[in-house]
């Protein structure tokens, strides 16, 4: 019998979140978040170098014998609340998750060691809609070197190296600087898209694509889910906020009771996606029921992040339609995370071939 999951945070993680939560504070408040976008390096890489050197966050995943924290994925799981919360534009799950998740699959020692100690940030060149265990393209390999174009490729601008899968099975390592790297039109200005074009690019061997890919984007999903909690909690908390002191008919607006409700709801969604991503991310350090628990959360915690930015740009009024609030670079990040990885559809139709429950 599985043993129960445990959804509580631990002392750790809540001193954790609170150094995150601080040190987020000083480099990604609101007002720089919106001028960075506006910019053409939308990455913020101090506050990425804080989090990844300063604070040793990019290695937590990786064993300590390895050159990492040897942490779990409840503690990247926090991180990448705190991260939600705040948008932050760094390529934390795109490095410190993904690609590294792929590299110990591969068991490639010194590359994970270089973006453990974040001296180099990875990219896993699939798709960020690629959902775990779907089919994804790969580039052709002659003589040596990678030929072809892949698109969707999320943060490839500040990677310095490309983990490429290649036709021919393999997953190779190459050097952002050997590929031409186009910024695509994203709907989410925090996490930016561009298109990867190898022609004639070096790369080295790591080991095979498929495996690798598999547990990266499994992990990716898992996580996912709790910045997607992070999105949909401060949604929640800066609407109560406002609703508090915004007055109308010399009442606060908080006080009608139909917005009562419409909180309320809220509240409880995101107390459901809490619980929802806390499993997967303890799902995914115990290894126990994981296909499951990840299905269910990312079934469930899209919606629910969409819905929350939703409602928060409705109820901040007038003012949440400005380019100057924050709300819409949130109902951005949640458009846009719910359907990397897989929509919520597919990890429905996952969850029902899991449980065999096929529809008819």
């Amino acid at each position: 019998m599985s043993a129960q999951p445990d959804l509580l945070y631990s002392e750790e993680e809540e001193a954790l979140r609170a150094a995150v939560r601080d040190l987020l504070a000083d480099h990604c408040d609101a007002p720089g978040v919106i001028a960075r976008t506006e910019s053409d390096a939308p990455h913020d890489l101090a506050a990425w170098k804080a989090l990844a050197d300063g604070m040793g966050l990019a290695g937590l995943l990786v064993p300590e014998d390895k050159g990492g924290q040897g942490a779990t994925h409840r503690e990247a799981a926090v991180v990448l609340e705190e991260l939600g919360r705040s948008v932050a534009p760094v390529p934390y799950l795109s490095s410190a998750v993904v690609a590294t998740e792929a590299l110990l699959e591969c068991a490639d020692d010194e590359l994970l060691g270089r973006l453990a100690s974040g001296r180099a940030v990875g990219v896993l060149a699939v798709g960020l809609h690629r959902a775990p265990g779907t089919a994804f393209p790969a580039v052709r390999l002659e003589d040596g070197a990678l030929h072809g174009e892949l698109t969707g490729i999320a943060d490839a601008a500040a990677a310095d190296v490309l983990l490429v899968p290649a036709e021919d099975g393999g997953l190779y390592a190459v050097a952002a600087s050997d590929a031409t790297v186009t910024s695509q039109a994203s709907l989410d200005l925090t996490r930016p898209l561009a298109t990867v074009t190898l022609t004639g690019a070096p790369g080295r061997r790591l080991g095979d694509a498929g495996p690798a890919v598999r547990r990266a984007l499994r992990a990716g999903a898992g996580l996912l889910a709790s910045e997607q909690l992070g999105l949909a909690d401060w949604a929640l908390t800066e609407t109560v906020r406002y609703l508090k002191e915004r007055k109308q008919f010399n009442r606060p607006v908080g006080g009608f009771q139909a917005l009562k409700h419409r909180l309320a709801q809220l509240w409880l969604e995101v107390v459901n996606l809490r619980a929802a991503a806390r499993a997967a991310a303890d799902a995914l350090t115990t290894g126990e029921d994981t296909d499951l628990t990840l299905a269910v959360a990312q079934a469930y915690a899209g919606p629910v992040a969409v819905h929350a930015a939703e409602e928060a740009l409705q109820l901040h009024a007038g003012i949440g339609m400005t380019w100057e609030h924050p709300v819409h670079l949130y109902l951005k990040r949640a458009k846009a995370d719910s359907i990397a990885y897989g929509t919520a559809g597919a990890h429905r139709e996952a969850l029902a071939e899991l449980v065999d429950l096929r529809a008819p």
